[in-house]
């Protein structure tokens, strides 16, 4: 079978460099799957997993926003944070949640409790995404 390049690369540095047969992502307009060939375009990501599937097995990434690149023979990610559900310290990611939840509560200002949603999704999809493993 056919495979694709992929590349997630973040401010920090690259994340993943791999190859799949199919790509899974969450954009601002819905799930998409994308194959090898596919046709070349760009799509914003909201925060979700990234699911990169090879030889019948998922690598499951979480991804807190960016954009995705397609093109027919690699696509690159380039997001604001990404990290391999392997490597998320699950107890952290509950606690961040905990502290978001808190502060959702507590927080009056509009600006406030806008960050304070952010920081949950954050958190929740960092927690989803380990379970997926």
């Amino acid at each position: 079978m056919k495979t694709i390049k992929v590349n997630i690369v973040t401010p920090d540095g690259p994340v993943n460099e791999s190859e799949a047969d199919m790509v899974i992502a969450s954009t601002e307009t819905g799930e998409i799957g994308i194959l090898p060939d596919h046709i070349a375009m760009v799509a914003p990501l909201q925060i979700g997993a990234l699911r990169l599937i090879k030889d019948n097995k998922s690598l499951n990434i979480a991804v807190h926003g960016g954009f995705i690149e397609v093109r027919p023979d690699v696509i690159t990610v380039l997001a604001q944070h990404a990290e391999l559900a392997s490597d998320i310290d699950l107890a952290r990611a509950e606690r961040a949640a905990k502290r978001a939840e808190q502060e959702l509560q507590e927080k009056t200002d509009k600006q406030d409790m806008l960050l304070a949603e952010l920081d949950l999704k954050r958190a929740v999809n960092r927690i989803n995404v380990h379970k997926m493993n």
